[in-house]
């Protein structure tokens, strides 16, 4: 078998505009429910693409954090690519996909930085090895050796032996601020379902692409 014999039928299900909510931040935590549900493994897990301000674009994994009517939020290092990349040109790409189910969902628009406060309590909610880390690797720094990262993580262990870790500074969340949603639910023959919406203002508007 080659690479271009490997495909997938879907049969599993349709979408129809009357099954898409007319707020799509409802429909995403109808159908994320449902990812969990279902056992999908890390249905949290999402690719986030970014790009510098002369538009040449990195794409990466990373974990939503929080949904609501307010965005996606996600959280990593500033120093890192993607933080640095958003600093410069805040917008992003979203874009989840729950095989199991058939179904994949892109959100794009402007990102934000999330509050201190909201920071701070998802940076205590982490385990302690998770916190300790966040002060151990500066994200996407060139690293002479893996010992390095290793005598840095021994120092921090002793540093913070009472578990009382600070949030640091280069450390926080980002919040994609959609202004575009769209779902996708696999067909046979590739002839799948994409409902759109796309806000107007303060109004979500909703349309069918073609597959």
């Amino acid at each position: 078998m080659t690479i271009a014999d490997i495909r997938t039928e879907y049969r599993r299900a349709e979408l129809t505009e009357a099954d898409v909510d007319a707020d799509p931040i409802a429909q995403f935590i109808k159908w994320f429910d449902e990812a969990v549900n279902a056992q999908v493994p890390e249905a949290n897990a999402m690719c986030l693409a970014s790009a510098t301000p002369d538009a040449y674009p990195s794409a990466r994994m990373v974990l939503l954090k929080g949904v609501d009517e307010r965005g996606f939020v996600f959280y990593t290092d500033y120093r890192s690519r993607k933080g640095r990349e958003l600093a410069d040109n805040p917008h992003a790409s979203l874009c989840f996909f729950w095989g199991e189910l058939e179904r994949q969902v892109r959100a794009s628009g402007a990102v934000q930085r999330v509050s201190n406060t909201e920071a701070e309590a998802y940076f205590a909610s982490r385990p302690l090895p998770s916190r300790i880390g966040a002060w151990t690797s500066h994200q996407s720094s060139v690293l002479p050796s893996r010992a390095i990262l290793e005598r840095e993580l021994t120092l921090n262990e002793a540093r913070f032996a009472s578990g009382v870790v600070p949030l640091p500074d280069h450390w926080g969340g980002f919040r994609v601020v959609p202004d575009e949603i769209e779902f996708w639910q696999g067909r046979p023959s590739r002839l799948h379902d994409r409902i759109q919406s796309k806000r107007d203002a303060a109004v979500w508007v909703r349309r069918r692409l073609s597959p």
